[in-house]
């Protein structure tokens, strides 16, 4: 029991995907995934296999799934666990009164992480993408891992098997406003160890995963964009009319 619980603490030391700080890092672009039914699914797919198993998507039902395309029985035999059923709401086997005794802390739910964490540095799904991809090996860390999005993480790389382990490099280079002083710059990564993808593979799979996130924040928002164009059509055509009965109306006045 005692093994398990410090298996558990790793993998939760702390809130994962909270406020980061300023790493100076730029924010990569997350592509579009918002129409790709096949992306959505496979993003669905990682999310139950490796972020439900400490997070929770409580806001959302399996069931609602439906809307990428898969039916009861693709979200029965593929997505389910245990006793879980389709019209369940996606929560995390870990319970909070576990996490709180064990560790301190319930890992953050991740249902609308994506719209949380936009900023003016870039959308959410900016963010969480470059997070996912910037993992690399710090044997300084209680974890084994440190993060350039997220200076000084507490959660570890979970998907390290499929992207492979690699070390971050960084130069000591003047700083531009001042001469007397230097900055720590990242220079890239190392490949050190091999992941079950390749660098193209796993990048493609992030933009998955971060697509069903970015999904599962608002489901209704591709359907709310196509009646807010239908919306503004209407409303041109109104003004139109509108603006040729006033003309009319006048013209008859005078």
């Amino acid at each position: 029991m005692n093994i398990l619980k410090k298996l558990i603490a790793v993998m939760v030391l702390a809130p994962t995907l909270a406020v980061a700080s300023d790493a100076g890092h730029p924010l990569d672009r997350a592509p579009d995934r918002s129409s790709d039914l096949t992306a959505l699914q496979n993003g669905a797919r990682l999310f139950v296999n490796y972020c439900l198993n400490c997070h929770s998507a409580s806001l959302v039902r399996y069931n609602r799934l439906r809307d990428i395309g898969l039916s009861d029985a693709q979200i029965r035999d593929n997505l389910l666990f245990t006793s879980d059923k389709v019209g369940d709401l996606m929560k995390s086997n870990l319970s909070v009164t576990d996490a709180k005794a064990w560790f301190g802390a319930a890992p953050p739910d991740l249902s609308v992480i994506v719209r949380a964490k936009s900023s003016g540095e870039g959308s959410g799904a900016d963010y969480v993408y470059t997070y996912l991809r910037t993992y690399f090996v710090d044997e300084g860390r209680a974890t084994g891992w440190n993060n350039l999005a997220y200076p000084n993480v507490g959660m570890p790389h979970v998907l390290w098997e499929l992207q492979g382990v690699r070390k971050a490099k960084f130069v000591d280079e003047k700083d531009p406003h001042d001469a007397s002083k230097t900055v720590h710059k990242f220079a890239g990564f190392e490949q050190v160890k091999p992941g079950k993808m390749t660098s193209q593979e796993y990048d493609t799979a992030i933009a998955d995963l971060v697509g069903y996130m970015a999904w599962m924040s608002e489901p209704v928002k591709n359907k709310r964009q196509q009646v807010g164009v239908w919306v503004l059509l209407f409303m041109s055509l109104l003004v139109l009319l509108a603006w040729r009965l006033n003309a009319s109306y006048w013209r008859e006045v005078k």
